[in-house]
């Protein structure tokens, strides 16, 4: 006979089938072990739909870089870029001014999944879209302020830091 510790809860539940036969087992201990048993076979399918919360890093943005280059290459860009990291993925982020507003253009790098992203801001200004079969997304028409990217995909919840979204100096 296997340690207890090595049994599957298959075999875990067969025991206790076998257990509540026995004569001088309490029934109040049997219907209370029978009851754990059929609750810990729930469990799994419990854990198939728990979210995991992942909070991403900053891990580079184009604007906190110092400039060492001359010429062209050492007047700032428009273009911020900037990558966050965490388990499993990588999130590179574009902000471009667009007008009077800005474009938020996204794409999460590692597993292929679908999703949705939603940017609210400090007014509670909320924008959201879709993740394609890519990992790509884009938040048109957003006004300059601080806002908070959180991914939802698959079981992932993916928060980023805080985003200033304007000048370079806001």
């Amino acid at each position: 006979m296997k340690p207890i510790h090595q049994l599957t809860d298959d075999e875990l539940h067969a025991l206790a089938e076998q257990a509540s036969t026995l004569a001088d087992a309490p029934s109040a201990w049997t219907e209370r072990a029978m009851a754990l048993a059929r609750k810990a076979q729930t469990m799994p399918s419990l854990l198939e739909h728990a979210t995991r919360v992942l909070v991403a890093a900053l891990r580079f943005d184009s604007w906190a870089a110092p400039s060492f280059a001359h010429g062209m290459r050492a007047l700032p860009a428009e273009t911020r870029h900037l990558l966050f990291s965490t388990k499993g993925r990588d999130i590179d982020l574009r902000i471009t001014p667009d007008d009077t507003r800005f474009l938020l253009v996204g794409q999460v790098l590692g597993p292929d999944e679908t999703g949705r992203v939603e940017l609210i801001g400090n007014g509670n200004d909320k924008l959201e879209t879709a993740i394609d079969d890519l990992g790509e997304f884009r938040l048109p028409g957003v006004v300059g302020g601080t806002y908070w990217v959180t991914l939802r995909m698959g079981q992932d919840e993916i928060t980023l830091p805080p985003i200033e979204v304007g000048g370079r100096y806001v």
